[in-house]
């Protein structure tokens, strides 16, 4: 039931990201990313061990995000590679700066949904709920917001490499109350169907 409500939500986005008439697909994305933050903030092996792959279909910037600076939409799925990780998927935008020759910088904004545990089921500081703490990253909110921060190398005309870094959380706006968030980081290869879509 789980896979079924992510799956068909996934599809939704696709298809909210490909509508726009004046908008086409621009690249595709496959990355490996893995959990890093503990819910205290710390940089460290984050609970949720093993990968994520994830696929990322970004389109042209259609006339309307001009306002802000024509980012370009994207829709993507991260699956974890571990029965214990966190699937999720959604959409966003994605701004492009290109600061030296095959050298860009791409912020990003969005939001996603998830399988991850929201809450602890059993009661406070009992020794299951001591466990179940110590296992899972607590998300507060089955959808969250995501931000992401990638350097990127072009590799030729239609090929580029991604360091990137992505934080999920519901920012106490979607919900309140516990939000110890996501962090991931991790690289992509992309493929550019048109070349002329880096300049």
């Amino acid at each position: 039931m789980k896979l079924k409500l992510f799956g068909s939500t996934l599809l939704l986005a696709v298809v909210s990201l490909i509508a726009p008439a004046n908008a086409d697909v621009e690249e595709l994305r496959i990355g490996v990313v893995g959990n890093i933050r503990s819910d205290q903030g710390d940089i460290v092996e984050g609970k949720h061990e093993g990968e994520n792959i994830e696929l990322d279909i970004i389109s042209s910037s259609p006339d309307f995000l001009n306002i802000i600076g024509s980012p370009r939409p994207y829709a993507m799925v991260s699956v974890a590679t571990e029965g214990d990780g966190v699937n999720f998927g959604g959409i966003g935008v994605l701004w492009r700066w290109e600061f030296a020759d095959g050298w860009a910088l791409e912020p990003g904004f969005g939001y996603i949904i998830h399988d991850g545990e929201i809450d602890n089921p059993f009661p406070d500081n009992s020794p299951a709920g001591n466990a179940f703490e110590e296992d899972n990253q607590l998300l507060g909110s089955r959808d969250l917001f995501r931000t992401s921060f990638a350097l990127e190398r072009e590799i030729g005309d239609r090929f580029a490499l991604q360091l990137y870094w992505q934080h999920m959380s519901h920012g106490q706006i979607l919900d309140s109350g516990r939000n110890q968030g996501l962090d991931y980081v991790g690289v992509r290869f992309g493929y550019r169907f048109d070349p002329d879509t880096a300049d």
